[in-house]
């Protein structure tokens, strides 16, 4: 019997199925203009495809930087309490010998842009979607461009006279690339 069972139950799902069909459209949602989609595609890649037309210099930066950034990731960018933005990793550091006792009480100071951050380019992309924090997405691009520029000279990865553009950013040489394993080596 139960050979029967599960014979006619096979039998019944391949008639239902072979008269059963999808419609071509179902009339849910509405399709998108291609203005509409760019508004939301703005996702940088590690390569710098997607980046925006613009640019930033250092210095633009600086003085961004203090408008925007200081009263959560401090003046120089280590002090915090947001995450530190200069300098090494690790708990220690000559230059900053009170550190270890901030980072017992805000952990975030472990890690610092300049060592962590694996391309230039993800820096831009989180800077413009979730910076500054009390009102996101309301930089500029050419903003996005002066503090990326600006944060990068701190660390000490490019020169006081550099600008940020989509063709100069995507050279920098991140430190933490070193770390980072890529789950989609390139071929």
């Amino acid at each position: 019997m139960h050979l029967f069972q599960s014979g006619y139950l096979v039998a019944l799902l391949a008639a239902g199925l072979s008269h059963a069909q999808m419609p071509p459209v179902i009339g849910l949602g509405l399709p998108l203009e291609p203005a509409q989609v760019a508004r939301h595609a703005i996702t940088v890649f590690p390569d710098g495809r997607n980046l925006p037309p613009g640019q930033g210099s250092v210095e633009q930066g600086a003085k961004l930087y203090q408008a925007h950034c200081a009263a959560c990731h401090g003046a120089r960018g280590i002090e915090g309490p947001a995450a530190r933005l200069v300098g090494s990793d690790g708990f220690f550091s000559w230059h900053d010998p009170l550190r270890v006792l901030r980072i017992a009480s805000q952990p975030l100071q472990v890690l610092s842009v300049g060592a962590s951050w694996p391309y230039a380019t993800t820096l831009f992309d989180y800077i413009r979607r979730a910076m500054p924090r009390q009102a996101p997405k309301t930089l500029t691009d050419d903003e996005v461009y002066a503090l990326t520029a600006h944060l990068l000279h701190r660390n000490g990865l490019v020169d006081s006279a550099a600008v940020m553009n989509r063709e100069t950013l995507p050279q920098v040489v991140m430190p933490g690339l070193a770390r980072t394993v890529n789950a989609w080596p390139p071929s």
